[in-house]
């Protein structure tokens, strides 16, 4: 431990509550409106409350129990469901109290300051304690004897505030791109449901005033050549050669995420490539399993195979544009369409002869390009921000991980 820092037991400087199970507070409770705000352990979100979507509850029920009345500076831990999710009370304008997968801490004497315990709850410091209390199980319930054992060093109390602000000023960047990519994200959702028509319709609502020609329904079948690869078995999976696309690829793609790759020889490729072709650049891949109907846009001519059922292959024709083709499969049209041939609101596979009776709505060749452009601008930016948006946090963690050890000091 750093000099200077001292350990504290959490329980003995803060006084933390939760509602009790006597008080059998029940959903059928959870009012659009009333009194004071119902904060849940779902309406904690990226360190805050999100006070726009909390419920309420009644007058009677925010004074039965002043333990859980919160007030700004507050922190609050969810101990239900998604456990350990921390947040700090900020902009509370009316009474609020709490449901019972939350607790509420407040500080009994001077040891630490909100803002900086805010971020040690929020660190790998007390998620490396949950895992310890879990000792490899999943935990379900955080209960308060649990909770009461957390202890952790603290810097004095000038330093604390030094580095919650530092902390602060780089969360408020962390925010302000939040914010920006989910206005990006809604604009995108917003041209998806109006540069497309709806299901059952035969023009979008809104359209580039250069275009007036009617759009005509086809079945993918009749527009464009849709395949599945050979079959790889698993053992000829390798660790390095040609990529080999699964579902998961797909996901992982589309989610800005990583999974295990998986790769076949070349030998196998060209082998395989004289049966079934080889993907070029602008050729669509459909996920066929897992979870269906989710597209990835092949984007150079470099070799890449595929799981045969898993990912469905729609080839690239010259009267169509990639773009919008691969833009069709996020439109509410063909969401509600892949319902509609389930049986039970889901379907295990979505197969080639599912995808070639799959109906689209298809203007002219020039609108395509167009409307397949603004959306790969959309995309790319989207991409872009994400990226600055994940920099930001690998610095958060980074700062985190120095000045709440006392690597690097703020004196």
């Amino acid at each position: 431990m750093v000099i200077e820092w001292r350990i504290i037991n959490l329980s003995k400087s803060s006084k933390i509550k939760a509602r009790i199970g006597w008080q059998g507070l029940t959903t059928a409770e959870y009012l659009d409106e009333g009194y004071a705000f119902l904060v849940t352990g779902t309406d904690i979100k990226s360190g805050r409350v999100d006070w726009a979507n909390c419920h309420f509850v009644t007058y009677e029920r925010y004074a039965q129990d002043q333990n859980i009345q919160i007030a700004n500076g507050d922190l609050l831990l969810s101990k239900d469901g998604t456990i350990g999710k921390v947040a700090l009370v900020s902009n509370l304008n009316r009474p609020a109290t709490l449901n019972s997968g939350v607790f509420v801490i407040k500080p009994i004497n001077d040891d630490y300051e909100t803002n900086y315990m805010f971020y040690v709850l929020e660190s790998f410091i007390f998620k490396d304690f949950l895992g310890q209390l879990s000792a490899g199980s999943t935990i379900n319930h955080l209960y308060q004897k649990d909770i009461v054992k957390f202890e952790c060093a603290l810097p004095p109390i000038n330093e604390q505030r030094r580095i919650a602000t530092a902390l602060l000023s780089i969360d408020e960047t962390i925010d302000s791109l939040r914010k920006k990519l989910n206005k990006y994200r809604e604009l995108r959702e917003g041209c998806l449901q109006e540069m497309f028509p709806q299901r059952g319709k035969r023009l979008p609502v809104r359209r580039f005033p250069e275009y007036k020609r009617e759009w005509k329904e086809c079945s993918f079948g009749s527009i464009t050549n849709i395949f599945s690869a050979a079959r790889v078995h698993k053992e000829d999976w390798t660790n390095s050669g040609v990529p080999f696309f699964r579902s998961s690829d797909v996901m992982a793609a589309l989610n800005g995420t990583t999974n295990e790759k998986a790769y076949i020889s070349e030998d196998l490729y060209e082998k395989l490539s004289l049966v079934s072709g080889k993907l070029e650049k602008g050729d669509v891949l459909v996920t066929g399993g897992g979870s269906i109907g989710n597209p990835y846009i092949v984007p150079d001519n470099k070799p890449l195979y595929t799981k045969d059922a898993d990912l469905l292959w729609v080839k690239r024709n010259n009267g169509i544009d990639p773009y919008f083709i691969y833009t069709f499969f996020f439109t509410p049209a063909f969401r509600e369409y892949l319902l509609s041939i389930s049986h039970v609101g889901t379907i295990a596979h979505y197969t080639i002869e599912q995808l070639k009776k799959t109906p689209i709505m298809l203007p002219e060749i020039t609108e395509q390009i167009s409307i397949g452009n603004l959306f790969k601008d959309l995309d790319a930016t989207i991409k872009l921000q994400y990226r600055e948006l994940k920099k930001y946090e690998n610095i958060k963690q980074g700062m985190m991980e120095e000045l709440l050890t006392g690597k690097v000091r703020l004196v």
